[in-house]
Formats: structure tokens, C-alpha cells, sequence
């Protein structure tokens, strides 16, 4: 997979598919397993699933603050 069908990919999943994925990535990391190529594509693909989760949580702290309105921030 190259790396822009990879983003295309992370970017259309939710929260949850985005963090469950995440944590797979990072028990295959722990493990050990992978070879130094391996390796690297899971972290690069675990640095772009923690960034969507990230701004997952950023979407949702916005859509909170701006339900609240200005005089509950």
C-alpha cells in the first residue's frame, strides 16, 4: 500500500476503528516480531492512526465548546 492510499485509508475511519488499530499496531511493535522494515511501516502507520484519533478528539472538544456556547468555556 503505498503511503497515499494509506492516508485515504486513516482518514476515513472513526475514532474507534482508528484507535483499535492503533493498539494492534502497537502489540505487533512490542512484539518484536517485525523485521527493522516491518518495523517502520508500523510506526509510520501508528503516527498517522494517533494523529486521527487525535484529531478526532480535537472535533469533538470544538463541537462540546461551541454547544455549550461562549459564557460554559
Amino acid at each position: 500500500m503505498n503511503t497515499e492510499a494509506a492516508n485515504t485509508d486513516i482518514a476515513q475511519l472513526s475514532y474507534e476503528q482508528a484507535r483499535e488499530e492503533l493498539v494492534a499496531v502497537v502489540a505487533q511493535l512490542e512484539a518484536g516480531a517485525a523485521t527493522l522494515e516491518q518495523s517502520l511501516a508500523l510506526w509510520e502507520r501508528g503516527e498517522s492512526l494517533a494523529a486521527r484519533c487525535e484529531a478526532w478528539l480535537q472535533g469533538a472538544t470544538a463541537r462540546l465548546d461551541a454547544a455549550r456556547g461562549p459564557e460554559e468555556q
